[in-house]
């Protein structure tokens, strides 16, 4: 179960959500097995930016392009950036609904805790994008609770996933069996379903040969 809860730290763009760092190491595990050896990556709703630097520094011969809806995460990414020094392009503005994002080349997209706290129509749009994108192999990865069999996997993540309607109610915590029908109508296969740390799944796509 994740949800985002920000502190600004003092006198700077930088926003710190604590659930980044909490999972970037065991997320990296995954990311080293499947990403590509050169490349673009597109990190979808990239929040703080902590991730895109920490990612960043570990695939130096990948490109970490971070993007985001919201401009005060935009300036927390780029913020993020500078700091570290890493040698990261500006982040985005990439609103999954709309079309004709700001990216040509790319050979993954990545995106982490964003599908439940957004309307299901974020997760068809992304997917449909995504589709349109990537080469043939080229990866998509989602992190976050997911039910399986439309079943939660934990009370904690049964909890969340009410507090999150109650929110919104167009939030929720996905079902993987929807999530990985849209990906197949779209030309995605599902290689992958990792359980990670605190009832979270890693969830891989790979885009099929026409």
């Amino acid at each position: 179960m994740t949800d985002h809860n920000s502190n600004s730290k003092t006198g700077h763009q930088q926003l710190d959500f604590p659930a980044t760092t909490r999972n970037q190491d065991a997320i990296l595990g995954v990311l080293q097995r499947i990403l590509p050896d050169q490349g673009t990556v597109l990190e979808i709703a990239a929040g703080s930016g902590q991730h895109a630097v920490f990612f960043a520094k570990a695939f130096p011969n990948l490109i970490w392009q971070a993007s985001d809806p919201d401009p005060k995460h935009r300036a927390s990414i780029d913020a993020w950036a500078k700091a570290t020094t890493v040698n990261n392009p500006p982040a985005l503005h990439i609103d999954v609904l709309q079309k004709n994002w700001p990216v040509k080349k790319i050979e993954a997209i990545v995106t982490i805790n964003m599908i439940h706290i957004a309307p299901w129509a974020c997760c068809q749009a992304l997917i449909k994008q995504a589709a349109d994108l990537l080469p043939v192999n080229g990866v998509l990865y989602f992190y976050g609770p997911f039910k399986i069999g439309g079943k939660h996997t934990a009370n904690s993540n049964q909890s969340f996933d009410v507090s999150l309607q109650n929110r919104n109610p167009e939030w929720g915590v996905r079902n993987l069996d929807d999530v990985a029908e849209t990906a197949l109508n779209a030309g995605f296969q599902l290689a992958e379903s990792a359980p990670m740390p605190v009832n979270n799944f890693s969830i891989i796509f790979r885009k099929k040969a026409q």
